[in-house]
């Protein structure tokens, strides 16, 4: 995999060369893993309506916004374009930002139910979505860095 550089034209991908370069490579694992969660979001057992309709609204949002990135690059929406790359770094940061506070939040809520209060398949569901939040925050949080990398060498 190759770091795309921003200094000239062709410096974005396009195509299905996107699924060569880092750090848009990522945009796979950002949906399999955003999908994953929420998913088991979705089916997972939350007392609490409020803090579930949250992590549930940025595991969707994440995975949207990812998506519709991926669909981007590979129509070459861009056009090579030095401003994409401040746009990409702009969506990157809501997901870089509010992905850990989901993961936390659904974690917590895991550790709060325990395993005794509720049956063992939804505690093992909880906990998947756990595991999966936090890999889904950890891949948005390292394409968010090599993101704004690329911003600033632009």
């Amino acid at each position: 995999l190759a770091m795309s550089s921003p200094g000239s034209t062709t410096s974005l991908p396009s195509g299905l060369s996107v699924l060569m370069t880092f750090p848009d490579v990522l945009f796979i694992p950002e949906i399999i893993f955003g999908g994953l969660v929420w998913i088991l979001v979705a089916s997972s057992k939350v007392p609490y309506p409020m803090l579930q309709g949250w992590v549930m609204f940025v595991s969707v949002f994440c995975f949207v916004m990812s998506t519709i990135l991926l669909c981007l690059y590979i129509c070459n929406v861009h056009g090579g374009s030095s401003f994409w790359v401040t746009l990409v770094s702009g969506c990157d940061k809501p997901q870089g930002l509010s992905s850990p506070c989901a993961a936390v939040l659904e974690a917590y809520s895991t550790y709060v139910l325990g395993f005794p209060i509720v049956p063992v398949t939804s505690y093992r569901e909880n906990i998947a979505a756990v595991v999966f939040a936090f890999l889904a925050t950890l891949v948005y949080v390292i394409h968010k860095v090599f993101s704004l990398l690329r911003w600033k060498s632009s």
